[in-house]
């Protein structure tokens, strides 16, 4: 913690280094330690914990995972920023491993090597809903993800049935986890400033996470019902049985996909499993 606090501020990190935002990467870099110690507050980490972070980019929310004791890997896909986070690794010696790699391609259950692991990132924003599905319905599984999104895709996560930002993200999202939006971020607080504000979403892992296979028909109902979302389910649902399907699964086929509980997909999801 010491040799953390004597590291030359982020901002004068960046500028010894000639570095700046790619936003074909969709970066943009939080540097104010007093959000990202609140973002590392927030997901509940601390000593010996085993933190995957994506896209640490120069640093400042892995200065502040480190600050409070945990392991952290680090996957960046910019071999850019690899000096910077060197400088983090030497002055908390054995807590930092950087890999760069895609991390829509990397290993979490390798990475994780048995252990518990948390995903705390602000994500790019090129790529926060493949990873954030990845996650959710892949072989890893986290013990819990706080993440940073845009704002409009974290409403999308936490969306109720009927909400305008309710589809398939959220359905899938709420089926694996608890999902709540913990943290705003305007768009102020970024180096350079997006277009959008961002928000932080804290989602732990439900007890009653589906099976694979019923998370897989999940996918496939989801997809095709918010496909055709204005239409009813006897319409939307037609390459997959439609009426029957919906009969089998005691549902209306009136009705249309946003008026769905999460439990009512399930319950289609089941039905096609059948």
């Amino acid at each position: 913690m010491t040799a953390l606090a004597e590291l030359p501020p982020l901002r004068e990190s960046l500028e010894a280094h000639g570095l700046l935002a790619r936003k074909s990467l969709g970066q943009h870099f939080l540097l104010d330690l007093n959000i990202t110690r609140k973002i590392a507050r927030l997901a509940a980490v601390g000593d010996g914990d085993l933190v995957i972070e994506v896209g640490p980019g120069p640093g400042g929310l892995t200065r502040a995972l480190l600050e409070t004791g945990a392991e952290v890997v680090a996957i960046e896909k910019d071999a850019r920023f690899l000096p910077l986070l060197e400088e983090l690794g030497a002055a908390a010696p054995g807590k930092l491993r950087v890999e760069l790699a895609d991390a829509l391609r990397a290993d979490e259950v390798e990475i994780a090597a048995g252990r518990p692991a948390n995903i705390v990132s602000n994500l790019p924003y090129n790529v926060g809903t493949p990873l954030l599905v990845k996650w959710l319905t892949g072989p890893f599984q986290p013990a819990a993800m706080t993440l940073m999104f845009q704002k409009e895709v974290a409403q999308r996560i936490v969306a109720a049935p009927g909400a305008s930002a309710y589809g398939r993200l959220a359905v899938i999202a709420q089926a694996c986890a608890q999902a709540q939006i913990v943290m705003d971020a305007p768009a102020r607080a970024f180096t350079p400033p997006p277009k959008v504000d961002s928000a932080v979403v804290r989602l732990t892992p439900r007890a009653d996470r589906p099976a694979p296979a019923l998370l897989e028909a999940l996918q496939t109902v989801t997809a095709a019902a918010f496909g055709q979302r204005r239409k009813m389910l006897r319409s939307s649902l037609k390459t997959l049985g439609g009426e029957a399907l919906c009969a089998s699964a005691g549902i209306d086929p009136a009705r249309r996909a946003e008026t769905l509980s999460i439990a009512e997909f399930q319950g289609l999801a089941a039905a096609l499993g059948r």
